[in-house]
């Protein structure tokens, strides 16, 4: 019974351990280009939240994924600046890109869920593909509502203007999915957190 309990503690570790790391990595992927500012390309920075919120997702599956990603949004909203431009606090809410952010727990169960019912490659790189399209169709319809509602937009803005300004990062995004599948397909295979095929 002893060496039971001893093995359900570790495992609750190995949990907290992983969430923390994802959480940790979502922070720095949030402000990379502060630490390589070659990574801006037409004056669009790239950062690299929504890889890593895909990637929690595909590695620790649905519970987990959603959970690191819960901490991350949960520090930055505390007060942490952890959020693009070193940004933090409640008032982040109000912020017309929260929506990006607060769909990172949707994206990772949702890349979760799809990993633990099918193991393969190609689910892999569907789950991130997936993950992705929810976030750029969330995140811009919450940024959309914000300009209208409460945040200040030019008279013209629209709808479709809204989706003109997510073309810049789109391609990066989707070529990181793809990144992510695979390497979350080969990372499972070495820490063995999800049962890959």
């Amino acid at each position: 019974m002893e060496s039971v309990s001893r093995s359900n503690a570790s495992w609750k570790t190995i949990d907290l351990v992983y969430c923390g790391l994802f959480a940790t990595l979502m922070m720095i992927g949030a402000n990379i280009t502060s630490f390589a500012p070659f990574l801006t390309v037409g004056g669009v920075p790239i950062t690299l939240q929504t890889f890593f919120a895909v990637l929690a997702g595909l590695v620790l599956g649905k519970k987990r994924g959603a959970i690191a990603c819960t901490v991350y949004m949960l520090i930055g909203l505390a007060g942490a600046p952890v959020f693009a431009k070193f940004s933090g606090g409640f008032s982040a809410i109000l912020s017309p890109t929260f929506g990006f952010i607060a769909t990172f727990i949707l994206i990772a169960y949702v890349a979760g869920v799809i990993v633990e019912k099918y193991q393969t490659r190609i689910a892999f790189i569907v789950a991130a593909l997936v993950a992705t399209v929810l976030n750029y169709i969330l995140g811009t319809n919450w940024m959309y509502g914000a300009y209208k509602f409460w945040a200040s937009a030019p008279d013209e803005f629209s709808y479709g203007m809204a989706w003109l300004w997510m073309i810049p990062p789109m391609p990066k995004d989707f070529v990181l999915a793809i990144f992510a599948g695979i390497f979350a397909y080969r990372l499972q295979k070495v820490l063995k957190i999800l049962p890959v095929k």
